[in-house]
């Protein structure tokens, strides 16, 4: 029998390492804690100013005009399930963070980006079209009529924090080499998210196109000053074959 032997400098090229489920499953259960306490907490105070500044903007708000594809778009309310599910999406990227210095400078662009978004919302108020139906019976639909109304429109915060959070999950999957199919269905529920905003008249598409811009320009910004991310293969080479 030939034995096969690798040496130090057959070595220096390894092998691609395996997608990172340990480190992933460890960041998300680790963080769980502190991350649903600070994004319950965060989401709180966002509302306090974003219902203040609703109720009193510095002028009367300007309607958003419609585009032939918000009138292609119908009336969905079942996509309020899709709609509510950003309050569980964005904790997903702070809690991806690998420790607490990341964990907080992360929160702190996300603050600025609703910052941002509240600011032009007092100083540039605008509404979306009154629309003739309104829930047709399905729970919860009137409530968030009744809360949310139909101001603050443009830029869609809900689609700004959707695609700052969209960008940042990717970043980390795609940096912990994890399967395309993972980073797909990413994707998807930004997509899903994005598309309840139409389907359920809280926007037009001018709000969707400004939420994406402002939400965009973030997350880039947020990349490019942070901590450095370095992965746990790149800390500890992977074992050499024998």
């Amino acid at each position: 029998m030939v034995r096969i032997t690798t040496t130090r400098a057959e070595g220096a090229t390894r092998l691609p390492p395996a997608p990172l489920w340990a480190e992933f499953g460890t960041r998300l259960r680790r963080g769980f804690i502190r991350t649903t306490l600070c994004t319950s907490l965060l989401t709180g105070l966002f509302f306090v100013a974003y219902f203040a500044v609703q109720r009193h903007p510095s002028h009367a708000a300007l309607v958003m005009p419609m585009t032939p594809l918000d009138s292609a778009v119908p009336f969905q309310p079942v996509a309020l399930l899709a709609y509510m599910t950003l309050w569980i999406y964005i904790g997903i990227g702070p809690g991806l963070q690998r420790g607490v210095r990341e964990f907080a400078v992360y929160g702190a662009w996300l603050c600025g980006l609703c910052a941002s978004g509240l600011t032009i919302f007092y100083f540039w108020p605008t509404r979306v079209p009154i629309f003739i139906a309104v829930a047709n019976g399905f729970p919860g639909f009137s409530t968030l009529r009744r809360v949310d109304e139909t101001g603050n429109a443009c830029p869609s915060m809900h689609v700004a924090v959707a695609i700052f959070t969209v960008i940042r999950i990717d970043e980390v999957m795609r940096t912990m080499r994890l399967p395309l199919a993972l980073r797909g269905a990413n994707a998807l529920w930004f997509a899903l998210i994005v598309y309840s905003t139409l389907a359920t008249k809280q926007h037009v598409v001018l709000d969707v196109i400004a939420g994406a811009i402002l939400g965009a320009i973030f997350a880039v910004m947020s990349l490019r000053w942070r901590p450095g991310f370095v992965v746990q293969a790149e800390l500890e080479p992977l074992p050499l074959p024998s």
